[in-house]
């Protein structure tokens, strides 16, 4: 899309108690960098995929990466992200470590996605 695509006001004017309002309700620049961050998170199919196994159950990374068809080491690796960004927790089960939804609100995010493109 170049940037003649995009509709843009003819003239000048600028509505001081409209950006006033904007600009009053706006998030901190530390919570703005933090939400684009989590959204990154959410920008890699791997870890979408990782997120839906995880809606299904539970489950060790021995087990997920069987289910993915992807290397231990690799889901691993995307577990660790998904888990620093906390949307993802762990328990230690003897020698297994389990996985699972940090929270409800991981699967809203998805729903929400899924919902909004298929509008």
């Amino acid at each position: 899309m170049a940037i003649n695509d995009v509709d843009r006001c003819d003239i000048k004017h600028i509505h001081t108690e409209k950006v006033k309002e904007v600009f009053s309700a706006m998030p901190s620049e530390d919570e703005l960098y933090d939400l684009a961050e989590l959204f990154k998170v959410f920008g890699d199919s791997t870890r979408i995929r990782i997120l839906f196994a995880l809606f299904e159950s539970e489950i060790c990374v021995c087990d997920l990466a069987d289910t993915l068809n992807m290397t231990q080491s690799a889901v691993s690796h995307q577990l660790k992200i998904l888990k620093n960004s906390k949307l993802v927790g762990s328990r230690r089960e003897g020698k297994q470590v389990i996985y699972f939804l940090a929270d409800d609100h991981v699967r809203t995010i998805i729903d929400q996605g899924r919902e909004h493109i298929e509008e």
